[in-house]
């Protein structure tokens, strides 16, 4: 029997940011476990690179996601140990904004529930404390010392190399194209290489998850985003030791942005970027004039020292479900069948928590993560 005829325990759709975690906790379990990516190992073609990607334990969201981002910070140190890769940076956080809005207040409750420990300061002395930042004296700031971020291609490589080291198969260049339930309660897969059969599947292939099953129809909807790199006035308030990642609620909308690292420039973005719904095999790769103005007309603003040149333009995709909140489940009619979807654009840094659930959900049918009041399907049932 050949390789592709074998019959393996779980397949992974997708080795991204999840699908990499999830092949590595499913191998780690003593499962054999096939993943397969449709481009390389990492890539930049859909929502998983960008050099950098904050994490923060204060979370406006919603308090709910406070314990998966415990339980991520916690498997983020085990793979830099693990794997000798320093995937997480820690430069403390800023989520900002006027004193009434849900970026400051929703993050200072979230701190305040869990006994996170955290700052409160006026933007005034946000801006006295760190020299790169210049909000409105009378914003309201949360700062959160353990904030930082991973960096998303050596979390993939790392958590990809682990999967390996455990026994699994990956395979780059090999997108899944179709499955199928088998008569006893198994799965088939579709590739442009090969068929291939398991007991059960994981859906990890982010903005493409929507085509692989009718269940995420108008849930896991892809938009296109642009992320820019400006070259600070003065480079060393903008380094990771002195700059903080930071999440900002201004009339111009909620941006987000991270020090100098690894490549030339300060990082940010603008969360729904242009608002722009795409299909992920059909869309402008291509930053714009007005993409590039958009950011740095936000950066000249509240970041003037640091809205020099640009270095650097780059697209991605966000998969946005309606709520904005991660779906993490079993399809309904195909148990077997575990999805990871709808991470709207705030999902990387629970890439390795994400891949212990989807791994209990593809294993056991269950997790005991606390997903059922915030991430399960049926909350968009009528």
């Amino acid at each position: 029997m050949s390789d592709r005829e074998t019959r393996r325990d779980v397949i992974v759709a997708g080795v991204g940011g999840m699908g990499s975690a999830t092949a590595y906790h499913l191998a780690r379990r003593g499962l054999d476990v096939l993943g397969l990516e449709r481009y390389d190992v990492p890539h930049a073609m859909g929502s998983s690179h960008g050099i950098t990607r904050i994490i923060r334990r204060a979370y406006y969201e919603h308090p709910s996601y406070i314990p998966l981002i415990e339980r991520a910070y916690d498997l983020w140190d085990e793979l830099a140990e693990r794997s000798g890769r320093e995937v997480i940076h820690r430069t403390g956080s800023i989520d900002a904004g006027p004193a009434d809005n849900i970026v400051f207040e929703g993050s200072k409750r979230s701190c305040e529930e869990h006994d996170i420990p955290h700052e409160v300061l006026t933007g005034a002395e946000c801006n006295e404390r760190f020299e790169g930042y210049e909000l409105p004296a009378d914003y309201r700031a949360v700062y959160q010392p353990d904030g930082g971020f991973v960096v998303p291609e050596q979390a993939i490589i790392a958590h990809t190399q682990a999967a390996q080291e455990e026994g699994a198969t990956i395979r780059a260049r090999e997108g899944v194209s179709d499955w199928a339930e088998t008569p006893d309660g198994g799965v088939r897969v579709w590739t442009d290489k090969g068929t291939y059969a398991a007991d059960g599947l994981v859906l990890a292939a982010g903005a493409w998850n929507y085509k692989l099953t009718d269940a995420l129809d108008g849930l896991a909807v892809p938009e296109r985003q642009v992320l820019g790199w400006f070259q600070p006035e003065t480079p060393d308030a903008f380094r990771p030791e002195r700059f903080p990642v930071w999440n900002l609620s201004v009339p111009e909308g909620r941006f987000y942005g991270l020090p100098v690292y690894d490549v030339p420039g300060m990082k940010l973005g603008k969360y729904h970027h242009l608002d722009e719904q795409v299909d992920p095999d059909d869309w402008d790769r291509e930053p714009g004039h007005d993409d590039e103005r958009l950011l740095r007309d936000f950066a000249k603003k509240y970041f003037p020292a640091g809205a020099g040149p640009t270095m650097r333009l780059a697209t991605c995709m966000f998969t946005n479900s309606p709520d904005e909140h991660f779906i993490l489940d079993t399809l309904p009619d195909h148990p077997q069948v575990a999805v990871g979807a709808g991470f709207s654009g705030h999902g990387f840094k629970f890439a390795s928590v994400v891949g212990e659930i989807l791994a209990d959900l593809a294993a056991d049918g269950d997790t005991d993560h606390p997903i059922d009041d915030m991430f399960r399907l049926g909350r968009f049932e009528e």
